[in-house]
């Protein structure tokens, strides 16, 4: 990922960046610490954040407070923190969603590029294309999934949890950077691509590393390439698309994010809380047990990576003609 390996270009989101830090130290938090988070309890996300938010309630002795406010692929959750007060006690947990609603999403009541300020990254997931093995003419591997797409395009058909998913730009970005054409056919979530895939109703899935692995490891499915830069520890015999296609790289980010204006001492509190966190051992053997990769990375950065984010998918999502139903 562009964040662990380079942790990428200068700029700054958010108008608080630019400003000096302030000097002195900061007794935040001296409350409670709310954290949006735009998905129903029970997800990924859900897992990530409560696990960083118990150990930041144990060193600080502040209860942080899970506010799980699902809707509009991220939206809902947006609004809220974009409204709320810039002291430091409301925080967003966004994804990848972030950069791309920001391309996609119609009429928004904020702009996600300048109404927030980074705070740090605490994980990233990649990508699985799978095959049902059990199909009429399975899927032997990635070269032939590649061969049957340049010779029958428009056939190949691939479930992802959504319009404008990661998931979704992941194939549209492979028929970009392979040439080819394959078919698009969204699904209400990740459970339902699955079950497609399962039925033999779409030819291939692509879903998330902690989505796909039960079914990897049953038998019920198989791998055939992973969208990170390179192979993952969790997959080690399955090539990463980019072996064959150079530059190619899909994956599902999470940021933690303040209002724009949190002072600076707030937030280099909050980021070195979660930092922290994320280096406990017992934290870091759950996490990376469920597919989670974990980054460490100041504000500054985290910025700059949200920026060429952006700048990346908004050229694959006009080149696709991606529009939000």
């Amino acid at each position: 990922m562009m964040l662990v390996r380079t942790v990428l270009a200068a700029g700054v989101l958010g108008a608080a960046l630019s400003a000096p830090p302030a000097s002195g130290q900061t007794d935040y938090p001296t409350r409670p610490i709310r954290v949006l988070v735009p998905f129903a309890p029970g997800g990924g996300s859900d897992v990530l954040v409560r696990s960083i938010g118990v150990k930041i309630t144990e060193k600080t002795g502040q209860p942080v407070v899970i506010d799980n406010r699902p809707g509009a692929n991220g939206i809902v959750a947006a609004s809220l923190a974009a409204k709320a007060a810039a002291d430091g006690y409301t925080v967003l947990l966004d994804t990848t969603n972030m950069v791309l609603n920001s391309v996609l999403a119609r009429n928004l009541t904020y702009n996600a590029m300048t109404d927030f300020d980074p705070v740090a990254m605490p994980a990233w997931v990649t990508h699985v294309v799978a095959v049902n093995p059990k199909a009429t003419v399975p899927i032997a591997d990635f070269a032939d999934l590649l061969r049957r797409m340049r010779s029958s395009p428009g056939r190949i058909t691939y479930g992802s949890f959504g319009t404008g998913s990661t998931a979704h730009l992941a194939g549209e970005l492979l028929d970009i950077t392979a040439g080819t054409k394959s078919i698009h056919v969204p699904y209400k979530g990740g459970a339902p691509a699955i079950a497609a895939l399962l039925g033999n109703e779409i030819d291939i899935a692509i879903g998330t590393v902690p989505l796909v692995m039960p079914y990897l490891k049953s038998g019920q499915l198989r791998a055939i390439a992973v969208t990170s830069a390179n192979r993952i520890g969790e997959l080690p015999d399955v090539p990463a698309v980019a072996e064959t296609l150079p530059g190619y790289e899909v994956n599902l980010w999470w940021a933690f994010v303040v209002p724009v204006g949190t002072p600076r001492p707030v937030i280099a509190k909050l980021s070195s809380e979660i930092r922290s966190a994320l280096a406990d051992v017992d934290v870091r053997q759950k996490l990376a047990g469920q597919g989670f990769n974990l980054v460490s990375g100041s504000p500054d950065e985290l910025g700059a990576f949200i920026r060429s984010e952006r700048s990346k998918w908004e050229k694959v999502i006009s080149t696709a003609g991606i529009k939000l139903e």
